[in-house]
Formats: C-alpha cells, sequence, structure tokens
C-alpha cells in the first residue's frame, strides 16, 4: 500500500504541474497564455523532478513504461508491476481532475476543442500512424536508457531526480516537437480519461484513435532500452 500512495502522489503531482503548464500556455485569459514550448518544456520536467522528489520511498518510477522497463532488468518483481501502473493512472487521473479545477474559468473562455484536448493528452504536429509510433519509441528509448545509466553510477546520488527533470527537458525540446512526447502511458490515458468524462464546455472528441500511440510506442521504446543496455553494459 505504501508503494501504491507513493507512485500515485508523485504521478499526481506531475500531471498536475505538467497539464497545468500546458493549460496556461494554451487556454485562453491566462496570466501566461502563449508562453510558448520552452515553458512547457521546462514545466514539465521541473514536474518530473518534483515527483520523484515525492515518490522516492516507492522508487519514483511515475511511469509504465519505467516500470515494466525495470521489471524486464529484473529490478522489480513482476508481482509489483500491476501495483505500480495502478497507482500511476489513479494519480495521473486524479492530477488531470486538478487541473480543470483550476483553470475551470478558462475552460468556458476557450473554443478551441484541440487546445482543450492538449491539456490533458498529447496529438502529433503531422498526424502519420508510422512517424508518431516511431516518435514515441524514440524520446522513451532515451528516456530509459538514461535512467539506468543513471541507476548505474554513484556520483548523482541525490541529484538523480534533478537529473531525470532535465533528461525529460531535453528530451522535449529535442524530440517533443512531433507528437507532444507522451513517454509515459499514464501521463496520456490517465488524463485522457479525465477529458472524456468531465463536463468540459464544447471539448470536443477525446481522440481515441490516437491513444494506443502514446501507451504502446513508449512501452516498446522501454524495452529496446533495456535490451540495448544490457547488451552494451
Amino acid at each position: 500500500m505504501s508503494n501504491f500512495i507513493s507512485e500515485m502522489m508523485g504521478t499526481l503531482i506531475l500531471v498536475l504541474l505538467g497539464d497545468g503548464v500546458v493549460a496556461g500556455v494554451v487556454l485562453k485569459k491566462t496570466k501566461s497564455e502563449n508562453g510558448g514550448w520552452i515553458v512547457i518544456t521546462l514545466a514539465w520536467g521541473l514536474a518530473v523532478m518534483t515527483g520523484v522528489y515525492i515518490a522516492a520511498s516507492s522508487g519514483a518510477h511515475l511511469n509504465p513504461a519505467v516500470t515494466l522497463s525495470l521489471a524486464l532488468n529484473s529490478d522489480l518483481p513482476w508481482a509489483d508491476v500491476p501495483i505500480y501502473i495502478a497507482a500511476q493512472l489513479v494519480g495521473a487521473f486524479l492530477g488531470a481532475v486538478l487541473v480543470w479545477l483550476h483553470y475551470m474559468k478558462h475552460f468556458e473562455a476557450t473554443e478551441d476543442q484541440a487546445a482543450k484536448l492538449g491539456v490533458f493528452a498529447t496529438g502529433p504536429a503531422i498526424r502519420h500512424t508510422g512517424s508518431n509510433l516511431v516518435s514515441e519509441i524514440i524520446g522513451t528509448f532515451v528516456l530509459v536508457f538514461g535512467i539506468l545509466a543513471l541507476g548505474a553510477n554513484t556520483f548523482a546520488d541525490g541529484l538523480n531526480p534533478l537529473i531525470v527533470g532535465l533528461l525529460v527537458v531535453v528530451i522535449g525540446l529535442s524530440l517533443g516537437g512531433t507528437t507532444g512526447y507522451a513517454i509515459n502511458p499514464a501521463r496520456d490515458l490517465g488524463p485522457r480519461i479525465a477529458h472524456a468524462i468531465l463536463p468540459i464546455p464544447g471539448k470536443g472528441s477525446s481522440d481515441w484513435g490516437y491513444s494506443w500511440i502514446p501507451i504502446v510506442g513508449p512501452i516498446i521504446g522501454g524495452a529496446i532500452a533495456v535490451f540495448i543496455y544490457q547488451l552494451l553494459f
């Protein structure tokens, strides 16, 4: 239960701050409207850093792709995987609900349906199934490979959350412009479910046709990262 609560709270804060910055940038009449991609990627990295500090007691996976990768790498018992993933999905959903409550009046003031969905879930800049899937695979490969390498280095002890946050920033800046870099199935699926359920005025479709890509892509990318890491090191 302690690991469930740790992962849930860490992921809740991650999504609250991460989706929160997107809401501030894309919704109408906020003080941060049109803040731009740099603002979003920097805040997402800081959101990950904060979530990792909060969930330190459970190992701070905050991401089903990371949890599955660590299990593949024999760093986590497979019996614990469902508990971690359930906690991450619940935390992501609750974090998204809090974003909606915080920005409720700004959702009302925004007519753009794509912007409203973009607060909660990722979407491609150019819709192409193969390319979008490859983008999520590559981005998550870099994330998981970096986490595995970081775990093997003792010089960074105590700074790991900051370094992982900076890793997410650089992934966003360098690779995130194609799909919005979900690189985390829970971060996309939990908020997408919230978008579908919440009474957001004029919200439009939750784009379930695309939703499998930010789930499958990160899982494949993480698994490849484990295979390559074990092969090399």
